[in-house]
């Protein structure tokens, strides 16, 4: 079960099904979605994913999905998961454009990583960022992710996949 988890200025719990229509604001937001997955979907697409969260992921207790909140309002999601990508758990998140620049991406990423960490006991965390995606490259960077490789897509983009190691006390 997705654990409840609190930063100075975040919550971060699972979703409820009250969460659908700011849920899919946020990933229709092309400013967010198109660092995430595949890039932008439809809106059809994302309620279809929304669902998915309760039906497989939730109910299958597969990985933790959370909905972020700051003074109650849903501003992003994270997950921590497995990922055959980087052959670990990968750390996700997304912050809605109105609380950019405020310091929560650092606040959120750091909480998701503590958690992997300490709850999930793992030595390692990775993440798959798009080149061009320089904010996330930064903010990861900062917080002591180091580049590991890189992935060409079919698209010509690349993907860089970064990786922070638990280090001994």
């Amino acid at each position: 079960m997705t654990p409840t988890l609190r930063t100075e200025r975040l919550l971060l719990e699972p979703y409820v099904p009250e969460d659908e229509e700011h849920f899919v604001a946020l990933f229709q937001d092309t400013g967010v979605s198109r660092w995430m997955g595949d890039g932008p979907a439809t809106e059809a697409e994302d309620r279809a994913l929304f669902g998915r969260i309760f039906t497989k992921v939730y109910a299958r207790d597969l990985f933790d999905v959370w909905a972020v909140r700051r003074d109650g309002l849903l501003v992003g999601h994270a997950e921590l998961k497995p990922s055959d990508v980087v052959a670990g758990h990968e750390i996700i998140y997304a912050l809605a454009p109105a609380v950019w620049g405020a310091g929560l991406g650092t606040e959120l990423a750091e909480a998701i990583v503590a958690h992997g960490f300490g709850t999930l006991r793992l030595t390692e965390v990775h993440a798959t960022v798009a080149a061009a995606n320089l904010a996330s490259l930064t903010l990861l960077d900062r917080i002591g992710f180091e580049h590991v490789r890189d992935i060409e897509e079919g698209d010509g983009s690349t993907t860089r996949v970064l990786t922070r190691r638990l280090r001994p006390r």
